[in-house]
């Protein structure tokens, strides 16, 4: 029993909560009413675009002091509601027209917000999938049918579409999450049948996670999320339209680049890496050095997790150190479900992102424009490249040959 009371003390400290890992728990909705303004551009973003007055209509918001933003959700909800504002104000139609300098009505509460609360002024994923949904009805259950995201981009159903399947496929990948106390303690304490049955808890939540994942197909349309969504997910970092990043005005005097939202900004899977002691940053190069930036993104008591889980003990060593046949196929077990997802992960980047690129017309492009941004993420990186050489890693990790 006081293992259980531990593993609990340990994800409470680091902001992990029991039932849904990293996201952000019964997330607010509404912003005490000095922030109306803010409110009204990110509930109304698709329409405001649509009828060409979302940068009219930021310009005119007041610059408000963040003061009154009192408790952690409500502060998380302001930097969800600017992040929103922000993307919206640079992006606009998506048509190429984009600002390079966002005004200081905007700029100084956000990064204001953003450095109080440890993440960068720009819409992270910590803001857009794990601080943005609602249930329809309380007493129901975590299921899409029965959910919302609290705002939308351009792009019809496809941000509800994107953001609540990424959610659920965190919340599904949760228990593994949960059994990560359990396991370095069975570690510590030499216990092989508590690790083992934790192992396997990890494997059952990533074959969810996997499950879920494949949900995407039935709520997000290929074309509006490669033509209109991830045109409001991209960043300023790796970006040629944005190529010195964008200026916060009355903040700082040069331009800042930051990245897009990305998955990579999800702390599930760099903790299990972390776990399995499967070495994706410790080998260096250029996927090596994104995972490590893309920590930058993630709140900072799950940075923490992290470090902490960095100065554990090795899982690893301990299975290979016990001459158990079974705890070792276990181990296995983890390390192919992680190979599974990120395999899945390809297929998904494949239909969503390189298909479409490759369908684009180019007629109207001048000779030399072709930049390769196209197989971009929209967290900036050459995301095939990225993904294979993650999943490469990961199958390098097996204990035994497959």
């Amino acid at each position: 029993m006081a293992l259980m009371e531990d593993s609990w003390e340990i994800l409470e400290e680091y902001h992990i909560d029991e039932d849904l890992g990293f996201a952000l728990p019964n997330p607010l909705e509404e912003l005490p009413h000095d922030y109306d303004a803010w409110i009204f551009i990110a509930k109304n973003l698709p329409e405001l675009i649509e009828n060409g007055q979302l940068r009219e209509e930021v310009e005119k918001i007041p610059l408000l002091s963040i003061d009154e933003l009192q408790g952690h959700k409500s502060q998380r909800l302001a930097h969800l509601v600017l992040g929103y504002i922000t993307m919206a104000y640079v992006w606009d139609r998506g048509d190429g027209d984009v600002r390079k300098v966002l005004p200081n009505n905007i700029a100084i509460p956000y990064c204001k917000l953003s450095e109080k609360l440890g993440l960068p002024p720009i819409l992270c994923y910590a803001d857009c999938v794990l601080a943005n949904w609602k249930k329809k009805d309380p007493s129901g259950p975590m299921t899409y049918d029965n959910m919302d995201i609290l705002f939308s981009f351009p792009g019809e159903d496809c941000s509800k579409g994107f953001f609540l399947v990424s959610l659920l496929v965190e919340i599904a990948a949760s228990p593994a999450i949960k059994a990560i106390p359990i396991i370095l303690s069975a570690v510590k304490q030499q216990d092989q049948g508590t690790l083992q049955k934790a192992l396997l808890d990890v494997v059952f939540s990533l074959k969810e996670a996997l499950r879920v994942f494949q949900e995407i197909h039935e709520y997000v349309d290929p074309k509006l999320f490669f033509n209109v969504l991830r045109i409001y997910l991209s960043g300023w970092k790796g970006n040629p339209q944005l190529s010195e990043g964008l200026l916060y005005e009355g903040v700082w005097d040069t331009p800042r680049k930051y990245a897009g939202g990305s998955a990579a900004q999800s702390s599930i899977f760099q903790s299990l890496d972390i776990l399995l002691g499967i070495e994706q940053i410790a080998g260096g190069g250029s996927a090596a050095e994104f995972l490590q930036d893309m920590r930058t993104y993630m709140p900072p008591a799950h940075q923490d997790f992290l470090r902490f889980l960095e100065t554990g003990p090795s899982v690893r060593e301990f299975v290979v150190s016990k001459d158990d046949a079974g705890l070792q196929e276990t181990f296995d077990q983890c390390v192919e479900a992680l190979v599974s997802l990120r395999n899945y992960h390809l297929q998904i980047v494949t239909k969503y992102i390189v298909i479409p690129a490759s369908q684009k017309p180019r007629e109207n492009e001048i000779a030399e424009e072709p930049t390769g941004q196209e197989n971009r993420g929209t967290g900036g990186t050459d995301i095939m490249n990225f993904l294979k050489t993650v999943r490469n890693t990961t199958k390098k990790s097996f204990l035994k040959d497959r």
